[in-house]
């Protein structure tokens, strides 16, 4: 067995170093994609309880819109449009993510509730 040279001598550690460097850059930018997709999905599901609620109000005969807002605003969401043809209701919603990295993204969604065959009849 040979020793290795003096030149060589804590190579091992900078490599090391730089590696451990590099893990920490790959978790930091997974953990703000993963925020992300996180948002994205909060939105959708603010907006799909949104249009549900909204739909129930209208077929209840009350203001559709009112109560779509207020589950959207209860999921941590804002409303950004809401729009009733009959019973079916359509709601945008938006939800900013938290700061990371120095910059925030915007999650938007659209959906539509209604009973069955509803959407059919509007077209």
């Amino acid at each position: 067995m040979t020793r290795p040279c003096r030149a060589e001598r804590g190579s091992a550690a900078v490599l090391a170093s730089v590696l451990a460097g590099a893990l920490v850059v790959v978790a930091v930018l997974a953990a703000a994609v993963g925020s992300v997709v996180v948002g994205q999905r909060r939105v959708e599901s603010a907006v799909d309880l949104g249009a549900l609620a909204g739909a129930a109000a209208a077929q209840d005969g009350r203001a559709a819109c009112s109560a779509a807002a207020a589950v959207v605003r209860r999921n941590a969401a804002r409303m950004t449009g809401c729009r009733s043809d009959g019973s079916v209701v359509t709601v945008h919603a938006a939800r900013t993510t938290p700061r990371m990295l120095g910059m925030r993204f915007t999650a938007r969604s659209t959906a539509r509730a209604g009973p069955v065959g509803a959407e059919t009849a509007l077209r």
